[in-house]
């Protein structure tokens, strides 16, 4: 009898393990998809319209969320007029520019080298939270963020097809998702504001896609029309799309059945896996000098992460405690008093 009871609480680990890795597998899959099929898109299939192709996405995301939240299957989170011109609105716009930015990057750069530049997002999102407080200036993380800075420095140096205009546009793209992830925790978070993947695109994306096709109107959509050549392949349009709405689902999916330091794992093993497969697929070169740089910006960024984790279960840990200590101190107080009638 006792061996059965026993096997209850491995089964059930044994099965939130396999539901874990599963979704850590899967989204790495999809992250890998999605980038590998935008890069094919928009340098090899003859469609060079990354602000279009991001407005496919935010359309496709819309239409399929609306029509979730109209079909029932899933409640919206609803947001007053007031939350989302002064909320979702400046969030969408980041994302918007994040999303053009980081699209445009790949006409330019190898899909290898961009993995190797987005080495340096925590560096970003820690300057950005320092500026809007969010995060605490220490000696230790900032001499942390120097060792991924230099790291990504000899690595873009060891880059053999290096062109400013690709770097600068990752460079706003990291930027703009550092602002956007740094306001969500300003806006929406200590609003106890929490939204599902699919409340998430129901707001967000529509917004999204105004911000984008505006941009779309009057630097891409001429050129389309002047273009003799134009002839988009819809099914690879619509496969794109499709991949970006999924790796939205798998990304919330995750966050809400693993911890942080699995989802940063996740984005090493993401990051080193598009590397290899850029230079398999793409012919992608990258050199002795790239290798060493990226490896040594990946070591500051995996101890960076275990020290976030590590602060998070000492805040996890404190606020446990912190109840317990309220009722001992009342208990105190009251026996105190109690004492002091007595004496009386």
């Amino acid at each position: 009898m006792s061996d059965a009871k026993g096997d209850g609480p491995k089964q059930s680990l044994g099965l939130q393990l396999a539901v874990q890795y599963s979704l850590m597998l899967l989204w790495i899959f999809l992250s890998a998809a999605t980038i590998l099929v935008n890069k094919y898109v928009l340098s090899i299939a003859g469609f060079p319209y990354p602000v279009a192709l991001t407005c496919t996405h935010m359309l496709f995301c819309s239409v399929i969320a609306f029509s979730i939240v109209k079909l029932r299957f899933v409640e919206a989170v609803p947001i007053s007029a007031d939350t989302y011109l002064s909320c979702i609105l400046p969030i969408g716009l980041l994302f918007a520019g994040t999303l053009w930015t980081g699209n445009a990057a790949y006409l330019y750069l190898s899909v290898s080298f961009i993995q190797m530049l987005k080495a340096s997002m925590p560096m970003v999102v820690f300057l950005v939270g320092v500026l809007f407080a969010t995060e605490r200036f220490t000696l230790g993380v900032a001499g942390n963020m120097v060792v991924v800075g230099t790291g990504i420095a000899i690595a873009s140096y060891g880059e053999i097809h290096f062109v400013v205009t690709g770097v600068l546009l990752q460079v706003g793209s990291i930027c703009c998702e550092s602002v956007r992830l740094t306001l969500v925790q300003i806006l929406l978070q200590k609003r106890g504001i929490k939204m599902n993947p699919i409340s998430t695109l129901y707001h967000i994306a529509p917004c999204c896609f105004v911000f984008l096709f505006l941009p779309f109107t009057y630097i891409e959509l001429p050129k389309m029309v002047k273009d003799p050549h134009f002839n988009p392949n819809i099914p690879l349009l619509l496969l794109s799309a499709a991949c970006a709405f999924a790796l939205n689902m798998s990304v919330f999916l995750l966050i809400g059945k693993t911890s942080a330091l699995t989802m940063n794992v996740a984005g090493v093993i993401k990051d080193w896996l598009l590397i290899l497969l850029s230079v398999v697929l793409y012919g992608s070169p990258v050199t002795k000098t790239q290798l060493v740089g990226y490896g040594l910006a990946f070591v500051g960024v995996m101890y960076y992460n275990y020290k976030k984790v590590q602060a998070m279960k000492q805040q996890t840990a404190a606020a446990a405690k912190a109840p317990e200590k309220l009722p001992l101190l009342e208990n105190g107080q009251e026996n105190g008093k109690e004492n002091g009638k007595a004496s009386a």
